[in-house]
């Protein structure tokens, strides 16, 4: 059975959007970023099982695009996931962060690691375009709160900024 952090062990966000803009400072190439920002997020934030990339990129079959695995923490995970299928492809098609308490409730939840029981997924929209997805996964249902959806995307912020994604 996996608890939660206390809530005084929760991550400070603003503290660490600041640690994410003095890492990347200096840097702005797209896979570089990626890595260290994954690392960053493992490393920092407690309870997770994966942390990592999904980048946009044309499909085999040209018609379209899907999301290829970027730099990431954790377990191996799957290669391609379809725009529109499980959280990452539908945070991708709505361009909206998804939240998801209990990932096996999600219609069509894609289980790359079976260990893996709750879900936030941050689209990357730079200049209009949509880049790519940030998927965090944790063993602990529930594990996600509004705070840290809110701290979370002040962090992509932080990384857009610092990253020349397009």
């Amino acid at each position: 059975m996996h608890i939660l952090p206390a809530a005084s062990a929760r991550p400070d966000y603003a503290m660490l959007v600041k640690q994410v803009a003095s890492i990347l400072e200096g840097e702005r190439d797209l896979v570089a970023n990626a890595s260290q920002f994954s690392a960053f997020v493992y490393d920092t934030i407690a309870d997770l099982n994966w942390a990592g990339f999904y980048l946009a990129r044309p499909n085999k079959a040209g018609t379209g695009e899907e999301l290829l695995v970027g730099p990431f923490q954790g377990k191996v995970a799957c290669a391609r996931i379809p725009f529109g299928r499980g959280v990452c492809g539908a945070a991708a098609s709505t361009r909206a962060t998804i939240l998801v308490p209990d990932v096996h409730a999600f219609p069509g939840h894609i289980a790359c690691d079976s260990a893996s029981n709750a879900e936030i997924v941050i689209p990357l929209v730079q200049n209009g375009k949509l880049v790519g997805v940030f998927d965090i996964d944790s063993p602990t249902l529930e594990r996600f709160t509004l705070a840290d959806q809110a701290g979370l995307e002040a962090m992509i912020g932080a990384f857009l900024a610092a990253t020349d994604c397009t």
